[in-house]
């Protein structure tokens, strides 16, 4: 722990906004746990807000194993990215509470019931996730996974891609009050410029792998959307759902603690 961060905790301790107990667990919790080839961050929910989440591929179902195992420990809900359905049979196995996407390849499990569960009637913000087409549904899938890890509240939009334009404008009322929108596309990637015309939030742009040979494995749909001349739209990689997903939770867990914290008095700054 850096030296400004002690001194932020103490003087959260000394102005009574952070109990004792939580204060000595805090200085004294390990911030690290190494085993295997894996060096496990402990802090990452401290620092960052949220655990750090495990990437499957590439690892052993046995490394997988012990990943989950600690941070249970630590009572911690468990987010892994594309785990594939044998791995998944496994730590199935192991951990039959847990929760396994086939279509996003995500396994998820609860905080242990030892620890604090969030209020399921506030959830922090709300994300709409609207897909081009069917095909895109697994990148889809593990955006709206990793929303659902977060605690945030997702509305679903499926199947409303620039072929029918139709189809969007009829599914406003919907999205129009969200804090975040993640717009999944493939082909020329064309949605989220049409939806970031229709909102005042930010649109995270999750372009697919999905599209005949000039699609280029989803390159056409990136720079589509880096392209975008709609001025609210951000773009991150190819398929990466867990990468749209999380930064949209981001964005609404940060815009609900703006809306929830106590009006300042006049003349405080």
């Amino acid at each position: 722990m850096h030296a400004y961060e002690v001194e932020q905790l103490a003087q959260r301790l000394l102005s009574g906004n952070l109990e004792l107990n939580a204060f000595v667990k805090m200085m004294t919790h390990p911030a690290a746990a190494a085993f295997d080839e894996v060096t496990l961050d402990l802090d990452r929910n401290r620092r960052c807000g949220f655990p750090e989440v495990i990437y499957g591929e590439g690892k052993s179902p046995e490394t997988l194993e012990r990943i989950v195992q600690r941070l249970q420990q630590e009572g911690l809900p468990v987010l892994a990215t594309r785990v594939s359905p044998d791995k998944a049979e496994r730590l199935g196995r192991t951990f039959p509470a847990a929760r396994y996407n086939a279509m996003a390849q995500t396994f998820r499990m609860a905080a242990p019931a030892t620890a604090d569960p969030a209020d399921p009637s506030e959830p922090p913000g709300r994300v709409a996730l609207i897909t081009a087409g069917s095909s895109d549904l697994p990148v889809a899938e593990e955006a709206r996974e990793t929303l659902d890890w977060m605690g945030i509240d997702v509305v679903t939009i499926h199947d409303v891609g620039v072929a029918g334009p139709h189809r969007l404008p009829a599914q406003l009322p919907k999205f129009r009050d969200v804090d975040a929108v993640v717009v999944v596309a493939g082909m020329e990637g064309a949605l989220p410029s049409v939806v970031g015309g229709y909102v005042d939030c930010p649109v995270v742009a999750v372009p697919t792998s999905v599209g005949y040979g000039a699609a280029f494995g989803g390159v056409a749909a990136l720079l589509g959307m880096l392209n975008s001349c709609a001025s609210n739209v951000t773009v991150v990689n190819i398929d990466a759902g867990f990468k749209g997903g999380y930064v949209a939770g981001m964005i609404a867990t940060g815009h609900h603690r703006l809306k929830t914290r106590p009006a300042l008095r006049g003349g405080e700054s």
